[in-house]
């Protein structure tokens, strides 16, 4: 499937990719320019070093499951379903759909699908709670994956402000040592210039993608705590500025408690579990899981 998604887009091979060359550069420049020459023979270059290795290994951990995750697929009917006539007799077809909580028809998939269950373009699948594409992990972030691209989000925000936080003090360190004449100028210059442009390109990385997941990851919380995915964001907005609205495909949800949606993501279990990317199961409502079908005959 992974595969399969590759080719299907490349955007998202080359963002993968991308992001890994960002993960190892970081961690060399760390290791070799910044912790190394300004902490060695202290303790606080083992801390340092062992905290921010420990920090890109949860944050590779959980793109990994993000990426290799089943976002929510809809799975598809093992038969052949035969909707010609339920598109000619659209009647039929409202009264059938309106009696099964939200299942919907899709015309690309040619399969029935649950409710907030919504067409990717680029998977051609219908994910369950989608939220969009994310071409970072060429992958649908969706019902079974949002948990792990979340704390894929948080960990690259820690590594970007550790690692900015490293490189200012290491700068501050050489500049004091240069100002006590500590070592030989003409020796250190051509090094110098070397050292210089890797704090400066791995501080302008971890700006970059700093305020890039602080963004994403504050839409992430804020769409899970008012329980409206992006996409019914944009087709629910038109009908919130319309009063006195009773359009039925207006839904809102705010009956839930906050912690109650958190968990749904995130899992039942303890809040530290929040930060591992550890396996919770589905967020269906009642241990429901969904089928191919919904619950009537076709």
């Amino acid at each position: 499937m992974a595969a399969f998604r590759c080719r299907r887009d490349p955007c998202g091979f080359i963002c993968l990719i991308l992001t890994y060359f960002s993960v190892f550069y970081a961690d060399y420049v760390v290791i070799q320019y910044v912790l190394i020459p300004a902490y060695s023979g202290s303790v606080w270059c083992t801390l340092h070093g062992s905290v921010f290795n420990i920090i890109l290994v949860l944050l590779l951990a959980c793109h990994s499951k993000a990426v290799f995750s089943d976002p929510g697929m809809v799975p598809l009917s093992e038969t052949d379903i035969d909707f010609s006539d339920l598109r000619s007799q659209s009647n039929r077809l409202n009264d059938r759909m309106s009696g099964c909580e939200g299942w919907t028809v899709c015309s690309r998939c040619e399969t029935y699908r649950p409710p907030r269950a919504h067409h990717c373009r680029v998977c051609q699948r219908c994910i369950r709670r989608m939220d969009h594409h994310c071409p970072w992990i060429n992958n649908c972030v969706g019902e079974l994956n949002q948990k792990y691209f979340i704390q894929f989000l948080f960990y690259t925000g820690m590594a970007s402000l550790y690692s900015m936080a490293l490189v200012v003090s290491a700068w501050v360190w050489r500049i004091r040592s240069e100002i006590e004449g500590d070592g030989d100028e003409e020796e250190e210059a051509p090094s110098k210039h070397l050292i210089v442009a890797h704090y400066l390109i791995l501080l302008v990385e971890s700006i970059l993608f700093g305020v890039f997941v602080l963004v994403i990851f504050y839409d992430q919380l804020v769409s899970i705590i008012t329980d409206e995915m992006p996409i019914e964001q944009t087709r629910n907005r038109p009908m919130k500025d319309k009063p006195n609205n009773t359009h039925p495909t207006h839904i809102t949800h705010t009956r839930k408690p906050k912690m109650a949606l958190l968990r749904e993501v995130f899992g039942r279990g303890s809040i530290i579990c929040w930060l591992f990317p550890l396996h919770s199961s589905p967020p269906s409502v009642g241990g429901i899981s969904y089928s191919a079908l919904p619950d009537y005959n076709v």
